[in-house]
């Protein structure tokens, strides 16, 4: 067998960033222009176009389940191009919907579309890399990774600003063909021919049924599941926030990037303390600093009759720092029992807590009433389930 010729390594890892920032792209740059959607397509309930994020939510969880086996049957250049080409012509569906419904359609089709790069990618990372070089192109790549979510909302606002909300989905095609091209003419497919796995559904069902037979690993699939869905309800109702009752909307795409640079370091935080303290105990602390930071925020709502702008983007820093310290730890402790099957249980785990995730928070988001109390109480009682997921997940554990 011919040994795979790779890109130059600071090439792949630029490229593998850009691949992982598909998701990221899609959803942040769309959180300006939900309010301009919701005007144009649903007048007489323009709130529902916050499900622009979960229905593409929804896409990527079904995506996510199936991707990874037919990757290992077809291999991974043909998959991902599929899925880009699925990608960018359900933008295409997007740019032109006449209805919301439509447009729900088209982001949920977006969705099952840009799962290939997300979750493919990592695939073509370790079959060209393991162990400490896996990790370094990971690091670097995630490192790059956090610029997307600071500059995509700048992205869709100048774009919403200069043109129309329809603009960010033509821009869609502009990201997909970059992408897809790089890949096409620049990386080599990476699964030969003869290690490929014939697609059956012997090896996803029992993976499902090891995965829901499993009781810590449901105990932590739930803490995972509940998180996620804390800052889906987070990305569907931040610009409204802004606009209805900051009247700040102008200024969120700037306020956003600020949270997210000051937020990125959360990821180093975890890698430096992990070994010293372990997952379970960083799980905790993120928790309980999301518990008193939800805390503070009722009280004074409660209290004052409102929230200072200060205090809820204090809320919203402390909420995405301890990302960094919830979601790789959760992953990593509910796949721990799972090393025989890891492939296909991260799809079925990714594909089941991201699917329902988005049914937990698509309903507590449109309960949205132009004030910070749903989101607050919706986060926080996201996050005391996490809590309860965790404190249920100890009875079967073993320390790290």
């Amino acid at each position: 067998m011919k040994p795979i010729r790779k890109m130059p390594f600071a090439e792949f890892v630029v490229f593998t960033a850009l691949m992982f920032a598909t998701v990221a792209y899609s959803i942040d740059s769309m959180l300006p222009l939900i309010a301009d959607m919701g005007a144009e397509l649903s007048p007489g309930a323009a709130q529902r176009a916050q499900f622009v994020i979960t229905s593409f939510v929804f896409g990527l969880g079904f995506g996510t389940l199936l991707i990874g086996p037919v990757s290992d049957a077809l291999g991974r250049k043909p998959v991902i191009l599929a899925g880009i080409i699925v990608y960018m012509l359900a933008a295409t569906l997007a740019a032109t919907s006449d209805s919301l419904s439509l447009l729900l359609v088209a982001r949920f089709v977006q969705g099952l579309g840009v799962a290939a790069p997300r979750v493919v990618t990592q695939a073509l990372v370790r079959d060209q890399y393991a162990g400490r070089l896996m990790a370094r192109v990971m690091s670097f790549a995630m490192a790059l990774f956090v610029l997307v979510p600071a500059i995509a909302p700048l992205m869709g606002a100048t774009l919403g600003n200069l043109f129309s909300w329809r603009a960010i989905f033509w821009s869609f095609l502009v990201f997909g063909t970059i992408c897809g091209a790089w890949l096409l003419f620049r990386q080599p497919e990476t699964l030969p021919k003869e290690n490929r796995v014939p697609l059956e559904p012997t090896p996803v069902i029992r993976a499902f049924r090891e995965v829901f037979r499993h009781k810590q690993v449901m105990a932590y699939l739930a803490a995972l599941t509940f998180s996620f869905a804390s800052m889906f309800i987070w990305l569907s109702s931040i610009a409204q926030i802004f606009e209805d009752v900051y009247d700040r909307l102008p200024e969120f795409p700037l306020w956003f990037a600020l949270s997210a640079l000051l937020s990125a370091p959360g990821s180093l935080v975890n890698a430096q303390l992990v070994m010293r303290l372990g997952m379970r105990r960083l799980i905790f602390v993120a928790l309980l600093g999301q518990g008193l930071m939800i805390g503070t925020v009722l009280v004074t709502l409660m209290t004052a009759g409102g929230l200072p702008f200060w205090l809820f983007f204090t809320f919203m820093f402390v909420h995405f720092f301890s990302v960094g310290l919830l979601f790789g730890n959760l992953n990593a402790l509910a796949l721990e029992p799972l090393g025989h099957i890891a492939g296909t249980a991260s799809s079925v785990m990714g594909g089941v807590s991201t699917m329902a995730s988005a049914a937990i928070a698509a309903p507590i988001a449109a309960l949205y009433d132009q004030s910070v109390l749903p989101m607050a109480i919706g986060v926080g009682l996201c996050a005391v389930l996490s809590l309860v997921a965790m404190l249920v997940a100890r009875r079967w554990d073993q320390p790290d």
